[in-house]
Protein backbone atom coordinates (compact mmCIF):
# COMPACT_ATOMS: atom_id res chain seq x y z
CA UNK A 1 0.00 0.00 0.00
CA UNK A 2 1.24 3.49 -0.88
CA UNK A 3 1.17 5.83 2.13
CA UNK A 4 1.58 8.99 0.06
CA UNK A 5 -1.26 11.40 -0.67
CA UNK A 6 -2.24 11.61 -4.32
CA UNK A 7 -3.37 15.11 -5.29
CA UNK A 8 -5.63 15.01 -8.33
CA UNK A 9 -5.72 18.50 -9.83
CA UNK A 10 -8.46 19.77 -12.12
CA UNK A 11 -6.70 22.72 -13.84
CA UNK A 12 -9.99 23.95 -15.31
CA UNK A 13 -11.75 24.31 -11.93
CA UNK A 14 -12.67 27.81 -10.80
CA UNK A 15 -12.40 29.19 -14.32
CA UNK A 16 -8.82 27.97 -14.59
CA UNK A 17 -7.80 29.21 -11.14
CA UNK A 18 -6.94 25.71 -9.89
CA UNK A 19 -4.29 25.29 -12.55
CA UNK A 20 -2.66 28.58 -11.53
CA UNK A 21 -2.48 27.99 -7.77
CA UNK A 22 -2.26 24.21 -7.40
CA UNK A 23 1.53 24.01 -7.70
CA UNK A 24 2.16 26.52 -4.92
CA UNK A 25 -0.48 24.94 -2.65
CA UNK A 26 0.96 21.45 -3.05
CA UNK A 27 4.47 22.81 -2.46
CA UNK A 28 3.32 24.28 0.87
CA UNK A 29 1.91 20.90 1.88
CA UNK A 30 5.29 19.32 1.18
CA UNK A 31 6.98 22.03 3.25
CA UNK A 32 4.77 20.91 6.16
CA UNK A 33 6.25 17.43 5.88
CA UNK A 34 3.49 15.74 3.87
CA UNK A 35 4.41 13.27 1.15
CA UNK A 36 2.32 14.27 -1.86
CA UNK A 37 2.30 13.04 -5.43
CA UNK A 38 0.35 15.14 -7.93
CA UNK A 39 -1.31 14.52 -11.27
CA UNK A 40 -3.58 16.69 -13.40
CA UNK A 41 -6.80 15.66 -15.09
CA UNK A 42 -7.10 16.56 -18.76
CA UNK A 43 -10.84 16.40 -19.47
CA UNK A 44 -14.22 15.75 -17.82
CA UNK A 45 -14.21 12.24 -16.37
CA UNK A 46 -10.42 11.96 -16.36
CA UNK A 47 -10.13 12.57 -12.59
CA UNK A 48 -12.35 9.52 -12.01
CA UNK A 49 -10.09 7.40 -14.21
CA UNK A 50 -6.98 8.65 -12.43
CA UNK A 51 -8.46 7.89 -9.00
CA UNK A 52 -9.54 4.43 -10.14
CA UNK A 53 -6.05 3.62 -11.41
CA UNK A 54 -4.38 5.12 -8.33
CA UNK A 55 -6.43 2.93 -5.99
CA UNK A 56 -5.27 -0.13 -7.93
CA UNK A 57 -1.69 1.12 -7.52
CA UNK A 58 -2.09 1.23 -3.73
CA UNK A 59 -3.04 4.83 -2.97
CA UNK A 60 -5.56 5.18 -0.15
CA UNK A 61 -5.19 8.89 0.62
CA UNK A 62 -6.41 11.39 -1.95
CA UNK A 63 -6.58 15.17 -2.31
CA UNK A 64 -9.12 16.77 -4.67
CA UNK A 65 -7.71 20.06 -5.97
CA UNK A 66 -10.61 21.86 -7.64
CA UNK A 67 -14.31 22.16 -6.90
CA UNK A 68 -16.98 19.77 -5.72
CA UNK A 69 -17.09 18.28 -9.21
CA UNK A 70 -13.46 17.21 -8.89
CA UNK A 71 -14.13 15.49 -5.55
CA UNK A 72 -17.21 13.87 -7.07
CA UNK A 73 -15.10 12.34 -9.85
CA UNK A 74 -12.43 11.12 -7.42
CA UNK A 75 -15.02 9.43 -5.20
CA UNK A 76 -16.79 7.78 -8.13
CA UNK A 77 -13.53 6.60 -9.64
CA UNK A 78 -12.69 4.81 -6.41
CA UNK A 79 -16.09 3.52 -5.31
CA UNK A 80 -16.92 2.19 -8.77
CA UNK A 81 -13.99 -0.22 -8.47
CA UNK A 82 -15.21 -3.79 -8.00
CA UNK A 83 -13.68 -5.58 -5.06
CA UNK A 84 -12.70 -2.39 -3.22
CA UNK A 85 -12.19 -3.24 0.45
CA UNK A 86 -9.84 -0.66 1.99
CA UNK A 87 -11.15 2.63 3.36
CA UNK A 88 -10.04 5.85 1.74
CA UNK A 89 -9.26 9.26 3.12
CA UNK A 90 -10.09 12.33 1.06
CA UNK A 91 -8.87 15.88 1.49
CA UNK A 92 -9.91 19.07 -0.30
CA UNK A 93 -8.04 22.06 -1.67
CA UNK A 94 -11.07 24.07 -2.80
CA UNK A 95 -10.40 26.17 -5.89
CA UNK A 96 -13.68 25.66 -7.80
CA UNK A 97 -16.80 27.77 -8.20
CA UNK A 98 -19.03 25.89 -5.74
CA UNK A 99 -17.01 24.26 -2.95
CA UNK A 100 -20.16 23.50 -0.95
CA UNK A 101 -19.07 20.41 0.96
CA UNK A 102 -16.57 21.97 3.37
CA UNK A 103 -19.06 24.63 4.46
CA UNK A 104 -20.84 22.02 6.57
CA UNK A 105 -17.74 21.78 8.73
CA UNK A 106 -15.94 25.12 8.61
CA UNK A 107 -15.93 28.66 7.22
CA UNK A 108 -12.14 28.55 6.81
CA UNK A 109 -12.17 26.49 3.60
CA UNK A 110 -8.70 25.56 2.35
CA UNK A 111 -7.04 26.72 5.59
CA UNK A 112 -8.99 24.19 7.67
CA UNK A 113 -8.44 21.47 5.08
CA UNK A 114 -4.67 22.00 5.04
CA UNK A 115 -4.50 21.95 8.84
CA UNK A 116 -6.44 18.67 8.91
CA UNK A 117 -4.06 17.19 6.37
CA UNK A 118 -1.09 18.31 8.46
CA UNK A 119 -2.45 16.81 11.69
CA UNK A 120 -4.10 13.77 10.07
CA UNK A 121 -7.48 14.69 11.54
CA UNK A 122 -10.40 13.04 9.74
CA UNK A 123 -14.14 12.72 10.11
CA UNK A 124 -16.22 9.73 9.02
CA UNK A 125 -18.91 10.75 6.49
CA UNK A 126 -21.76 9.10 4.62
CA UNK A 127 -22.27 8.74 0.87
CA UNK A 128 -25.48 8.53 -1.16
CA UNK A 129 -25.65 5.82 -3.82
CA UNK A 130 -27.86 6.29 -6.88
CA UNK A 131 -28.70 3.14 -8.80
CA UNK A 132 -29.90 3.74 -12.35
CA UNK A 133 -30.68 1.57 -15.35
CA UNK A 134 -27.08 1.35 -16.54
CA UNK A 135 -24.95 1.78 -13.45
CA UNK A 136 -24.28 3.43 -10.10
CA UNK A 137 -23.34 6.99 -9.11
CA UNK A 138 -22.07 8.07 -5.70
CA UNK A 139 -22.77 11.48 -4.15
CA UNK A 140 -21.15 13.17 -1.15
CA UNK A 141 -23.18 16.41 -1.38
CA UNK A 142 -26.66 16.08 -2.89
CA UNK A 143 -28.84 14.88 -5.76
CA UNK A 144 -31.80 16.84 -7.10
CA UNK A 145 -34.55 16.64 -9.70
CA UNK A 146 -36.88 19.26 -11.12
CA UNK A 147 -36.23 22.99 -11.06
CA UNK A 148 -32.81 22.77 -9.39
CA UNK A 149 -31.59 20.24 -11.94
CA UNK A 150 -33.13 22.27 -14.78
CA UNK A 151 -31.16 25.33 -13.64
CA UNK A 152 -27.92 23.36 -13.30
CA UNK A 153 -28.37 21.81 -16.75
CA UNK A 154 -28.82 25.18 -18.44
CA UNK A 155 -26.06 26.85 -16.45
CA UNK A 156 -23.51 24.10 -17.14
CA UNK A 157 -24.30 23.92 -20.84
CA UNK A 158 -24.76 27.62 -21.66
CA UNK A 159 -23.91 30.07 -18.87
CA UNK A 160 -21.01 28.43 -16.99
CA UNK A 161 -18.36 30.88 -18.34
CA UNK A 162 -20.19 33.69 -16.50
CA UNK A 163 -19.61 32.16 -13.05
CA UNK A 164 -22.14 33.08 -10.34
CA UNK A 165 -23.87 35.54 -12.68
CA UNK A 166 -24.36 32.67 -15.13
CA UNK A 167 -26.13 30.70 -12.42
CA UNK A 168 -28.50 33.63 -11.83
CA UNK A 169 -29.19 33.77 -15.56
CA UNK A 170 -30.04 30.08 -15.47
CA UNK A 171 -32.43 30.66 -12.57
CA UNK A 172 -34.38 33.43 -14.29
CA UNK A 173 -34.60 31.56 -17.61
CA UNK A 174 -35.95 28.47 -15.83
CA UNK A 175 -38.43 30.60 -13.87
CA UNK A 176 -39.78 31.83 -17.21
CA UNK A 177 -39.92 28.22 -18.48
CA UNK A 178 -41.26 26.89 -15.17
CA UNK A 179 -42.15 23.19 -15.06
CA UNK A 180 -43.99 21.51 -12.19
CA UNK A 181 -44.18 17.77 -12.68
CA UNK A 182 -44.35 14.53 -10.72
CA UNK A 183 -41.42 12.22 -9.98
CA UNK A 184 -43.04 8.98 -8.84
CA UNK A 185 -41.28 7.66 -5.75
CA UNK A 186 -41.66 6.13 -2.32
CA UNK A 187 -39.35 6.21 0.70
CA UNK A 188 -38.39 3.54 3.22
CA UNK A 189 -41.54 1.64 4.25
CA UNK A 190 -44.08 3.84 2.45
CA UNK A 191 -46.97 1.72 1.20
CA UNK A 192 -48.03 4.14 -1.54
CA UNK A 193 -46.22 5.89 -4.36
CA UNK A 194 -45.97 9.70 -4.21
CA UNK A 195 -47.10 11.01 -7.61
CA UNK A 196 -47.74 14.65 -6.65
CA UNK A 197 -46.53 17.43 -8.92
CA UNK A 198 -43.63 19.40 -7.48
CA UNK A 199 -41.16 22.17 -8.20
CA UNK A 200 -38.11 20.18 -7.13
CA UNK A 201 -36.86 17.31 -4.99
CA UNK A 202 -33.45 17.24 -3.31
CA UNK A 203 -31.80 14.32 -1.55
CA UNK A 204 -29.09 15.74 0.65
CA UNK A 205 -26.06 14.47 2.50
CA UNK A 206 -24.93 18.00 3.42
CA UNK A 207 -26.56 21.35 4.07
CA UNK A 208 -25.15 23.52 1.28
CA UNK A 209 -25.21 23.57 -2.51
CA UNK A 210 -23.97 26.12 -5.03
CA UNK A 211 -21.44 27.32 -2.46
CA UNK A 212 -23.84 29.34 -0.31
CA UNK A 213 -27.38 27.97 -0.74
CA UNK A 214 -28.60 26.36 2.50
CA UNK A 215 -30.85 23.90 0.71
CA UNK A 216 -31.12 21.34 3.55
CA UNK A 217 -30.49 23.14 6.85
CA UNK A 218 -31.02 20.00 8.95
CA UNK A 219 -28.76 17.67 6.95
CA UNK A 220 -25.87 15.94 8.73
CA UNK A 221 -23.23 14.15 6.62
CA UNK A 222 -22.54 11.66 9.41
CA UNK A 223 -26.01 10.70 10.70
CA UNK A 224 -26.74 7.76 8.37
CA UNK A 225 -29.74 9.48 6.75
CA UNK A 226 -30.64 11.24 3.51
CA UNK A 227 -32.26 14.62 4.16
CA UNK A 228 -35.13 14.72 1.65
CA UNK A 229 -36.52 18.16 0.77
CA UNK A 230 -39.61 18.43 -1.43
CA UNK A 231 -41.11 21.62 -2.83
CA UNK A 232 -44.70 21.59 -4.08
CA UNK A 233 -45.97 23.22 -7.31
CA UNK A 234 -45.38 26.88 -6.42
CA UNK A 235 -46.07 29.56 -9.07
CA UNK A 236 -43.61 32.01 -10.64
CA UNK A 237 -44.32 34.95 -8.36
CA UNK A 238 -44.18 32.79 -5.26
CA UNK A 239 -40.95 31.20 -6.45
CA UNK A 240 -39.26 34.57 -7.05
CA UNK A 241 -40.26 35.67 -3.57
CA UNK A 242 -38.96 32.41 -2.11
CA UNK A 243 -35.56 32.30 -3.87
CA UNK A 244 -33.70 34.51 -1.33
CA UNK A 245 -34.84 32.15 1.42
CA UNK A 246 -32.80 29.34 -0.14
CA UNK A 247 -29.72 31.12 1.21
CA UNK A 248 -30.74 31.05 4.88
CA UNK A 249 -32.70 27.78 4.94
CA UNK A 250 -36.06 29.34 5.79
CA UNK A 251 -37.57 28.04 2.53
CA UNK A 252 -38.22 24.78 4.41
CA UNK A 253 -40.76 26.65 6.59
CA UNK A 254 -42.97 27.46 3.60
CA UNK A 255 -46.35 25.62 3.52
CA UNK A 256 -45.41 23.93 0.22
CA UNK A 257 -42.13 22.57 1.60
CA UNK A 258 -41.67 19.15 3.20
CA UNK A 259 -38.59 17.54 4.75
CA UNK A 260 -37.92 13.94 5.76
CA UNK A 261 -34.98 11.88 7.00
CA UNK A 262 -34.89 8.66 4.97
CA UNK A 263 -32.53 5.79 4.19
CA UNK A 264 -33.97 4.43 0.95
CA UNK A 265 -35.82 6.00 -1.99
CA UNK A 266 -37.33 3.99 -4.84
CA UNK A 267 -38.29 5.58 -8.17
CA UNK A 268 -40.79 4.55 -10.83
CA UNK A 269 -40.18 7.06 -13.63
CA UNK A 270 -41.53 6.83 -17.16
CA UNK A 271 -38.31 8.02 -18.80
CA UNK A 272 -34.76 9.17 -18.00
CA UNK A 273 -34.57 12.55 -16.26
CA UNK A 274 -31.88 15.17 -15.60
CA UNK A 275 -30.40 14.71 -12.14
CA UNK A 276 -27.96 17.14 -10.57
CA UNK A 277 -25.34 15.21 -8.61
CA UNK A 278 -22.79 17.24 -6.64
CA UNK A 279 -23.17 20.13 -9.09
CA UNK A 280 -22.85 17.99 -12.22
CA UNK A 281 -25.82 16.98 -14.38
CA UNK A 282 -26.49 13.46 -15.65
CA UNK A 283 -29.49 12.14 -17.56
CA UNK A 284 -30.40 8.72 -16.18
CA UNK A 285 -33.26 6.30 -15.63
CA UNK A 286 -33.15 6.53 -11.83
CA UNK A 287 -34.10 3.41 -9.88
CA UNK A 288 -33.16 3.89 -6.21
CA UNK A 289 -31.19 5.89 -3.66
CA UNK A 290 -29.53 4.47 -0.55
CA UNK A 291 -27.38 5.91 2.19
CA UNK A 292 -23.97 4.35 2.84
CA UNK A 293 -23.25 5.25 6.48
CA UNK A 294 -19.67 6.22 7.29
CA UNK A 295 -18.45 5.18 3.87
CA UNK A 296 -15.23 7.23 3.84
CA UNK A 297 -13.00 9.50 5.92
CA UNK A 298 -12.58 13.19 5.12
CA UNK A 299 -9.68 15.39 6.24
CA UNK A 300 -11.42 18.18 8.14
Amino acid sequence: MNDKILAIVNPAAGGGNAGKVAGAQIARLKEKGLQVDAIASMAPGHAAQLAHEAYEQGYRRFLAVGGDGTAHEVINGIFSREGRTDRIKLGFLPTGTGNSFLRDFTDLGAQASVEALRTGHTRCVDLIRLRHATGVIYSFNLLSMGFTADVATLTNRVFKPFGHFGYLLGVFVRVAQLKRRPFKLRCDDDANWDERRCLFLTFNNTKYTGGTMLIAPDADPSDGFIEYVRWGPIGRIGLLRMLPRLYDGTHTKHPLAETRRVKHVEFSLEAPVDVMVDGEVVTVDAKALDILPGAMDVYI
